[in-house]
């Protein structure tokens, strides 16, 4: 097992919105892979990164300059070509995972994505976000981020009291490969007890994809350091209208669900009102 702090490469993500001319290279290269592993009633396969640059070359596209974008793009920000998702059985959906070093595997689960429930209560919280970070903040990301640290948003959601341990962890997991975790907290409540909460966020167009939340727990099940802690995995994404949603996530080795989700705005304490606090002391 890697440790922590070995010196691994960068994992390869995409910063930007994909140009519409590589997502039909993607979609041509990402179809070509799939026809060459997939048989009729299978629910897993790998394939290897050298199959992304094999599989260009197949199609006739440019080879990407960055072969992990191409999974980035179907992990988090387009749907997988028609033709793949045909294969689809009712109520599943192919997700693709890391199954060692450059190496991935398509393997079919009941959730894809996480989304935000409409019209669940939005809960207003005191901001306490210093006024320079919201200003210098570089991405939707960084800003997420930032409000669930400086608001304490973790402690509020799972009750317990935690702190900001590392930002984008890299590390390296035996039998899956290289994740990165947008931020690791550690935490304890009033029994004394110990929590890893590795958390997720996403903004923009990107979408809260069940593959993290696997890649997470695994990497909290793999970690000797932790294994005294109980694992809580945690989800954040921007709404509409400055809401985060935050989401508990659990992976029982086949199928990611959804433990608990709250929906919170940051606001002036003045914009919170007796009536507003009256429906906040109600039980779930």
């Amino acid at each position: 097992m890697a440790d922590d702090n070995e010196a691994i490469e960068p994992i390869e993500i995409a910063e930007e919105i994909v140009p519409v001319k590589a997502l039909n290279a993607y979609s041509a290269i990402i179809l070509d892979i799939f026809n060459r592993y997939y048989t009729p009633g299978a629910t897993d396969f790998e394939f290897t990164r050298q199959d992304i640059a094999d599989s260009a070359a197949r199609a006739g596209v440019k080879e990407p300059k960055n072969l992990g974008d191409v999974i980035y793009t179907f992990r988090y920000r387009k749907p997988l070509p028609k033709a793949i998702l045909d294969t689809q059985p009712d109520h599943f959906y192919w997700l693709i995972l890391g199954a060692g070093d450059a190496k991935y595997r398509f393997r079919l689960s009941r959730l894809c994505y996480i989304e935000p429930t409409r019209g669940l209560l939005v809960r207003k919280i005191p901001d306490a976000t210093p006024e320079i970070i919201a200003q210098y903040a570089l991405s939707d990301e960084q800003a997420l981020l930032a409000k669930v640290r400086y608001n304490r948003l973790i402690d509020i959601f799972l009750g317990v009291t935690a702190y900001s341990l590392q930002n984008h962890l890299r590390t390296k997991i035996p039998n899956y490969g290289q994740i990165e975790i947008d931020e690791l907290y550690v935490g304890v409540d009033s029994q004394g007890a110990q929590f890893i909460v590795p958390v997720q966020a996403k903004g923009g167009n990107d979408k809260l994809g069940v593959i993290q939340t696997i890649q997470d727990v695994t990497f909290c099940q793999t970690q000797e350091r932790y294994k005294h802690c109980v694992p809580r995995t945690v989800s954040a994404q921007f709404m509409d209208g400055d809401v985060i949603a935050m989401f508990e996530l659990t992976f029982d080795g086949d199928d990611v669900s959804i433990v608990r989700e709250k929906h919170y705005r940051l606001v002036g304490a003045s914009e919170i009102t007796p009536a507003e606090l009256a429906v906040y002391k109600l039980p779930d």
